[in-house]
C-alpha cells in the first residue's frame, strides 16, 4: 500500500513538473515583453503594371454652351421653353416685341425711297450741267463768250457733280439703315443654335432687355448647353503641369458618384498661370469625359481627376508603406556595401524588410515612381521574395534582425482560456 502511494505521488509530481517546464516559456513571455512575438503581415514581391498619376480637382461643364443676351432693346413677349427643357437646333427660344423695330424699318425704307428720288434729280441736274459746260467751252473757244462765263459754267458743273456724289452717298446710308433695321428686326426672334438643354433662364415675359455696351455688357437671358459631351475643367497644380499632356488618359471621380469613376482624356492643357484663393498656382486644363451609362452628369458638379502621366510595364513593385527610411549606421555593413546604389554620404537609406528564417533583413532598395498605393523598386529586390508589408505602426519601429511571426499564423485566443489577466479555461481542459 505504501509503495503504491509512493509511485502515484511520483507520477503526479513528474506530470506537474513536465507541465510546468512546458509552460514556462508561455509564462516568461507573459511577463517579459521582449520575449513576446512581433506579428507582421507578409506578402510576396510582385511584378506588374504601375501607373503614375497626377491628381487635379475641377468642375464639370458642357463642352459646348452658349449664353444668349439681347441684341436689341425690346420687351420680352414669349419664352416658349423653361429651365431644363430640351431644345432642337432652330427652335424659337425667345421672342421680343418688334413693333418699334417694324416702324424703324418702315422709316428706313421710306427714307431710301426719298433718297432715290433725290438721286434721280441730282443725275438729271448733273446731265444738264455737263451739257452746258460743253457748250460753254465751245463758245469760249470761238471767242463768243468771255472767260468769266466759262468759269461760271465750270463752277455750276462742279456743284452738280458734288450734289450727285452726295445723293449717291445718301443712298448708301439709306441702304445701310435698312439692313440695320432688318437685322434688328430679325434679332427679336432668337433660335437655338444647336440641340441642347436650357440650363439657365434669367428672364420672364414682360421684362425689358437692353443692348450691352463696352463698359456695361448685356445681361444673360438664358444659357443653352449640349449635355451630350461633358468635360472637366481641372486645376492642374503648377508643380505637375509639365507632366500633363494632351491625349493622356484620366480617371475622374465625381463627388456625387464616388464609386463610379468616369473615363476621360486630356483635351487641352492651359497656358495661363492662375492663382486660387488659397494662393495655390494652377493651370486650368480640360479633360473630355466619356459618356457614362449609369449616371447623369450635371453642369457644375465637382470632381477629381487622376491623370495617367507615366506607365511602367512588368516592373517590380511593393506596397508603398513597406518602404521605410532607416539610419545607415543601424544596418550591417555588408548589406550596405552590397547595394551599389546606396549613397554612403547620406544619413538615411530606403529599406524593405525581407522575411528570412523568422527574422527581418533590412534590405536597401532603389525606389522609383509611386502611385497611390505601390512604389517601383528598381534595384534591391526580386520577384517572389516575402517582405513585411504591415501593420503600419509595426513597420515604423521594425529593426534589422528582429524576430517576427506571420500574423496569419497567430493563434486565436479561445473563449475561456487562461489569459494574461488570469481568466479560467473551460472545465475539463488543462
Amino acid at each position: 500500500m505504501g509503495l503504491a502511494v509512493f509511485l502515484l505521488a511520483a507520477l503526479l509530481g513528474g506530470g506537474y513538473w513536465a507541465y510546468s517546464s512546458g509552460a514556462i516559456d508561455e509564462v516568461r513571455k507573459m511577463f517579459d515583453p521582449s520575449l513576446k512575438p512581433t506579428y507582421v503581415r507578409l506578402a510576396a514581391v510582385e511584378k506588374g503594371e504601375l501607373t503614375r498619376t497626377v491628381s487635379a480637382p475641377g468642375q464639370i461643364e458642357p463642352k459646348t454652351k452658349v449664353e444668349i443676351s439681347a441684341q436689341v432693346s425690346a420687351r420680352i413677349i414669349e419664352i416658349p421653353f423653361r429651365d431644363n427643357e430640351l431644345v432642337r437646333k432652330g427652335d424659337v427660344v425667345l421672342r421680343l416685341d418688334d413693333r418699334d423695330l417694324q416702324a424703324a424699318l418702315a422709316s428706313a425704307q421710306a427714307n431710301h425711297k426719298s433718297q432715290i428720288a433725290q438721286l434721280d434729280r441730282a443725275k438729271a441736274e448733273f446731265a444738264r450741267l455737263t451739257t452746258e459746260l460743253g457748250r460753254a467751252r465751245e463758245l469760249f473757244a470761238s471767242k463768243d463768250i468771255p472767260r468769266a462765263q466759262l468759269d461760271e459754267a465750270e463752277t455750276e458743273f462742279a456743284r452738280g457733280e458734288a450734289n450727285l456724289r452726295s445723293a449717291q452717298f445718301a443712298i448708301a446710308i439709306a441702304e445701310a439703315n435698312i439692313q440695320r433695321a432688318e437685322k434688328d428686326l430679325s434679332n427679336t426672334i432668337v433660335n437655338a443654335p444647336f440641340d441642347g438643354v436650357i440650363t439657365r433662364l434669367n428672364a420672364e415675359v414682360g421684362e425689358l432687355v437692353v443692348v450691352g455696351t463696352l463698359n456695361n455688357p448685356a445681361s444673360v437671358i438664358m444659357e443653352i448647353a449640349d449635355l451630350s459631351v461633358m468635360l472637366l475643367k481641372a486645376r492642374v497644380d503648377e508643380a505637375n503641369v509639365a507632366k500633363v499632356k494632351e491625349g493622356q488618359r484620366a480617371k475622374v471621380f465625381v463627388n456625387s458618384f464616388p464609386d463610379l469613376p468616369v473615363g476621360g482624356r486630356v483635351d487641352r492643357v492651359g497656358l495661363k498661370r492662375e492663382v486660387d484663393r488659397d494662393g495655390t498656382a494652377y493651370f486650368e486644363s480640360e479633360i473630355l469625359l466619356e459618356k457614362p451609362e449609369h449616371m447623369l452628369l450635371r453642369s457644375g458638379m465637382t470632381a477629381n481627376a487622376d491623370v495617367a502621366v507615366e506607365t511602367f510595364e512588368s516592373t517590380v513593385k511593393v506596397p508603398s508603406q513597406a518602404v521605410q527610411d532607416r539610419n545607415i549606421d543601424d544596418l550591417p555593413r555588408e548589406l550596405v556595401e552590397r547595394a551599389a546604389f546606396v549613397d554612403r554620404n547620406k544619413r538615411f537609406v530606403r529599406v524593405v524588410f525581407v522575411f528570412e528564417g523568422g527574422k527581418t533583413v533590412a534590405r536597401p532598395v532603389d525606389v522609383g515612381a509611386s502611385d497611390l498605393t505601390h512604389t517601383v523598386v528598381r534595384a534591391g529586390l526580386d520577384e517572389g521574395v516575402r517582405i513585411v508589408v504591415g501593420p503600419f505602426k509595426t513597420l515604423a519601429s521594425l529593426k534589422h534582425d528582429q524576430r517576427v511571426e506571420d500574423e496569419d499564423l497567430k493563434p486565436a485566443e479561445k473563449k475561456g482560456e487562461r489569459t494574461a489577466g488570469g481568466a479560467d479555461r473551460p472545465a475539463g481542459q488543462g
